[in-house]
């Protein structure tokens, strides 16, 4: 059975290259019924800027159809102001790009879209409006009903997930416990079946140089990741390590692994970004809805330019609606 209902594409911070790469996208195959929710400033103006001779229509719901093929719908959130000054962190576009998340979470748990597709936000900005929540991860988990969530990268070659995420170093170490671990490897497993792997085989990196060298560079490898990588292979789970962080990566790439769980953020996403941020997809498993995101940020530097590439946002729309169609069918 195909999937009726549309994708939602939250509009990201408005000061940054969000709105535009959502229209771009939106005037494309890829984004099929998809509908942008945001404010309808930020996106009028994304719309003179990259697409003359399309149409804004502000909609009451996904249900509301477009007055013709050349009109890209627009889900007021929050409050209708103006567009803030491109490429500037204010609290004001930190709170109309939470207010699309929150907006298309609730539409997402009611069954009303989907899936989400969710444009770059910009961390300052959030905290500068008081949102308690360093970023996209956190505020869907807690918002969506998650228990656990964790981050996915993935583009063509290769898929990580990450045991921690937006915290800095020596708190990653903190965190990356026997539990953390656990739930790293069950959600990597558990995402690798969304995507139609059958028996996905699950690289577990380590966390200090060398994987730890039999204990000469830290312990964590023997006392916390042997033992969940361990325990997961007893529920199942394909699960083998811990490997080096310095080469599981070039292993998965060359078809050895179908995901790997890195320890924390960069070690994780360095290697997919350095594929080509064009490429790389984020996709958060755990949540009860479908949610992927581009592998890139708000670029300040360059938004209200029109030079944007859209075409991380244009994988995430194709990554969310085959994750749907999946889900629906399962």
């Amino acid at each position: 059975m195909h999937n009726t209902l549309p994708l939602a594409i939250t509009m990201g911070d408005p000061a940054g290259i969000g709105p535009e790469i959502s229209v771009r996208a939106m005037t494309g195959p890829e984004a099929g019924d998809a509908l942008i929710i945001g404010t309808r400033a930020a996106v009028e103006r994304a719309v003179a800027l990259v697409a003359p001779g399309w149409q804004v229509q502000r909609v009451a719901g996904p249900q509301d159809r477009p007055a013709s093929p050349r009109h890209i719908r627009v889900l007021q959130a929050g409050a209708d102001v103006a567009a803030p000054a491109y490429g500037e962190v204010s609290a004001h576009a930190g709170q109309a790009a939470a207010d699309a998340i929150l907006r298309g979470i609730e539409l997402a748990r009611a069954g009303h879209v989907a899936g989400l597709v969710t444009a770059p936000i910009h961390k300052e900005a959030l905290s500068a409006a008081g949102i308690g929540f360093p970023g996209h991860t956190e505020m869907l988990a807690h918002h969506g009903g998650a228990r656990r969530v964790a981050m996915m990268l993935a583009n063509d070659e290769i898929r990580t997930v990450l045991v921690t995420i937006h915290v800095a170093l020596r708190d990653a170490i903190a965190q990356a416990d026997f539990d953390a671990q656990m739930s790293a490897i069950r959600l990597a497993h558990e995402g690798c079946r969304a995507f139609g792997i059958a028996h996905p085989r699950v690289a577990v990196a380590g966390l200090n140089p060398h994987a730890g060298e039999g204990g000469l560079f830290g312990r964590e490898e023997i006392e916390i990741i042997a033992p969940a990588i361990a325990a997961a292979r007893a529920e199942g789970i394909d699960a083998s390590g811990p490997w080096p962080g310095d080469t599981v990566f070039m292993a998965a790439r060359t078809g050895k692994f179908d995901v790997v769980v890195a320890q924390y953020h960069d070690q994780g996403l360095i290697p997919v970004k350095y594929l080509g941020l064009e490429k790389g997809v984020n996709v958060t498993l755990g949540l009860p809805f479908v949610r992927t995101s581009p592998d890139h940020g708000t670029a300040f530097d360059i938004a209200g330019q029109g030079i944007a590439s859209p075409d991380s946002l244009i994988a995430a729309l194709r990554m969310a609606r085959q994750l749907a169609r999946a889900r629906e069918t399962a």
